[in-house]
């Protein structure tokens, strides 16, 4: 009985932190139309970092509360899950065109932060010094995304930005509502999550992998398969690439700058499946730049035999 209160307050915890992302993306999206950023900006910031807050609410206040192994675990659960499940539905849904830019870049890009993670973790713990440089790397690639939007003038290359009707206190009340129910969710989940490995031996380690990391990642996951169905690729890689970046260096970066995160020996083939799920998407994406049903399926299937090696 007492297990299906914590599964019931754990179900609670991930639907306040998914509604409440929802929110203050679109809160956030409005105000940032108001106050004259463009929509680009917006797109490639606001919107792929706030399907990740859900990860930024539950992995900081996992490591504030003591929990580092969920802090690690729904990270890299998350973005395990993000390219072999979420991409790999959403190619399996339709073939997925992928930019050169994404390809050349942000793919190696995203590698590479996933072998650093692996790297940095090898000592036993991410600590001060790592997160120092897990923040820098992610300020140089906000650089990297807001200087060529800076140099086109905004979305369509001529400065136009998208005029917002809604009332700029309902946006702004929407934002800290928002935010408000996602730190609200985070603690319930992480309680939950925590009350529940320990009454069923599981370790901490398994709950953030599994089911913490999928319910963090609901929102790429409702975000990519519907913008693969609606033929819109841009968003269903972008977003998952640009998650999975804020994952490791702000998310990461952030947790240990507040605490020590200790990086358990089981993390490191978590982490390597991490890094090898990116480059898979290198290699399936490197010759005609798309990927394909038969991928989405191998990817599919990656992560069923990733699954059965953690049971």
């Amino acid at each position: 009985m007492e297990i299906l209160v914590w599964t019931l307050i754990l179900a609670a915890g991930i639907a306040l932190l998914v509604k409440g992302a929802d929110w203050f993306v679109c809160g956030a999206s409005e105000l940032a139309g108001k106050l004259g950023i463009p929509p680009l900006v917006v797109g490639l910031t606001v919107v792929a970092m706030g399907t990740s807050l859900p990860e930024a609410a539950v992995s900081i206040s996992a490591v504030m509360k003591g929990n580092a192994a969920i802090t690690i675990g729904n990270v890299v659960g998350s973005n395990i899950l993000n390219i072999l499940i979420i991409l790999g539905l959403s190619a399996a849904v339709t073939t997925l065109a992928v930019k050169t830019n994404t390809v050349k870049y942000e793919l190696p890009f995203l590698t590479g932060t996933s072998i650093l993670l692996l790297i940095q973790g090898l000592d036993g713990s991410i600590g001060f010094a790592d997160g120092m440089v897990l923040v820098i790397l992610f300020g140089l690639y906000l650089c990297y995304l807001f200087i060529p939007v800076k140099k086109k003038g905004g979305a369509d290359g001529t400065g136009a930005v998208t005029q917002r009707s809604g009332k700029t206190w309902k946006v702004i009340l929407l934002c800290i509502s928002g935010l408000a129910m996602t730190v609200a969710g985070s603690g319930l989940a992480v309680d939950a999550a925590c009350a529940i490995a320990e009454r069923l031996g599981m370790s901490e380690r398994f709950i953030g992998l599994t089911i913490v990391a999928l319910g963090t990642s609901l929102p790429e996951l409702v975000t990519s398969v519907t913008a693969a169905k609606k033929g819109k690729p841009d968003i269903a890689i972008g977003n998952i690439v640009g998650s999975n970046i804020f994952n490791i260096l702000f998310v990461v970066g952030i947790s240990s700058l507040i605490r020590p995160v200790a990086f358990a020996e089981g993390f490191r083939f978590d982490s390597a499946v991490s890094a090898a799920a990116a480059l898979l998407l290198i290699v399936f994406c490197a010759g005609r730049k798309k990927l394909r049903r038969w991928h989405g399926a191998a990817m599919l299937l990656g992560y069923v035999l990733y699954f059965g090696a953690i049971v």
